[in-house]
């Protein structure tokens, strides 16, 4: 079977591999989740039909995740973030010379297409979510999903068998002895055995769930309506919080290898893209940001020490640092407030490590600074920023000590991965925020 031809775009120094298929009037970004490599899915009649049904209604760009196929690899002790996977789309976007795409993924490359359409709307016609994942593991929220037991086992399994073994038994027991073949093969083609346990555990640790209301574009989920291990309940859950998703029950027969529905997935993602008109495309004032509020401790105390003048050369030497670390690391500066900074980002990590990187910048001018931050959905106020996770950032922002870089657990939970180290700070309450708030203290 002819395969299309793979192109390659570009992340700074991180190469993604994708191709183009059809040429329909608009364009449909498919993140494959669990296994993908660009150039061994063609050889299997089930996936090569999936994905041509799909070029019939747009034109389709699809991508190997990083780490994964034709795209860049990574050691299993350098899985990136998820807010990283998320920049990886943009680029992919921008290499296929696409402005604005519907978005479709599946499994734990939902999550990645979660975060993408709630902080760049601009960017995402719509959503189409296949058997998305909000977590890997049990929590709260997501009580049906394995523990992190059952996930230690899986793990064991993966490093053992990924590649090596077919169980015509368990969930692959729909495919012949050719495909069998087929499915060891492009898993040696997708990633190393230790990889794919090494990101897994980054899925587990990780929770997109505070992130669904924040998405605001077109949403259709599609949820396999058969028994574990297609995990049906997040299908309801993530129509439920997302606002105006629709919900689609597919039938899976049991597999949740879902290409082999592929004709009824087709159908319906090709009926959702034919639905999105240019009305969608309007002006969003509302997306998911990280909001940083830092803040000069003791700084009326410390200027009437030093006096008016030297007061105001250390506080400009503060402002120069503060925006240094802005354009290292993407933040907007939204305004000052005081002795303090409101500063915006569309990652968690990268703003986490902006914060340290100005605690540790001031500690030379003999001044501390505290750092608060929250991720959720903002309003844009013209230049300015409102709405309730403004208030949670500016209320963590408050409690934390000197030279403290203080977080919420919707931060802790999505930068998963990106080495930074937490400490547990415990439960807070937040003046005028409802309910109480664990929080985290970013320690390395």
């Amino acid at each position: 079977m002819q395969r299309p031809a793979v192109e390659f775009a570009s992340n700074g120094d991180v190469t993604l591999a994708y191709q183009l298929v059809g040429d329909g009037p608009s364009d449909l970004l498919y993140l494959p989740g669990y296994f993908s490599n660009l150039d061994v899915q063609w050889e299997s009649p089930h996936m090569a039909a999936f994905l041509n049904g799909l070029a019939e209604h747009a034109r389709l760009i699809i991508t190997d995740r990083r780490g994964w196929g034709c795209s860049e690899r990574f050691a299993p002790d350098k899985v990136p973030p998820l807010e990283e996977l998320g920049d990886d789309v943009g680029a992919v976007l921008d290499a296929a010379g696409s402005q604005r795409a519907v978005v479709m993924a599946s499994w734990e490359s939902g999550m990645v297409a979660q975060i993408f359409a709630a902080a760049h709307p601009e960017r995402v016609r719509g959503l189409i979510l296949v058997d998305s994942l909000v977590s890997a593991a049990e929590s709260h929220q997501t009580p049906w999903m394995p523990d992190r037991t059952w996930w230690d086992s899986m793990f064991e399994s993966y490093e053992r068998d990924w590649g090596r073994r077919w169980n015509p038994s368990g969930y692959t027991a729909r495919l012949g002895p050719d495909e069998g073949a087929w499915f060891m093969r492009i898993q040696r083609a997708c990633c190393t055995p230790k990889m794919i346990a090494a990101e897994g555990r980054r899925f587990i640790s990780s929770s997109t769930a505070e992130v669904l209301p924040a998405i605001r574009v077109p949403t259709l989920v599609m949820s396999n309506a058969a028994e574990r291990p297609g995990w049906p309940q997040n299908g309801p859950f993530i129509a439920q919080r997302t606002q105006g998703a629709r919900l689609v029950p597919y039938d899976g027969r049991g597999d949740h290898m879902w290409y082999h529905p592929a004709a009824e997935i087709v159908r319906e993602a090709g009926d959702f893209v034919a639905s999105l008109h240019e009305e969608f495309q309007a002006v969003f004032d509302r997306v998911l940001a990280t909001v940083l509020f830092t803040d000069i401790v003791d700084s009326t105390a410390q200027a009437a020490a030093m006096g008016d003048r030297a007061w105001r050369a250390t506080r400009e030497r503060h402002d120069a640092v503060v925006r240094a670390q802005l354009a290292r690391y993407r933040g907007r500066e939204v305004k000052t407030m005081g002795d303090g900074f409101l500063i915006t980002f569309d990652g968690p990590a990268r703003a986490v490590r902006c914060a340290q990187a100005i605690v540790a910048g001031v500690d030379e001018l003999g001044i501390e600074v505290r750092a608060g931050l929250h991720i959720g959905e903002i309003e844009l106020d013209g230049d300015d920023v409102t709405g309730i996770a403004v208030a949670i950032g500016a209320r963590v922002g408050a409690i934390a000590h000197p030279s403290e870089v203080l977080v919420s657990k919707t931060i802790k939970d999505l930068t998963a991965g990106s080495g930074i180290v937490y400490a547990d700070n415990g439960e807070h309450e937040l003046k005028g925020v409802p309910d109480s708030w664990r929080l985290y203290q970013a320690v390395g």
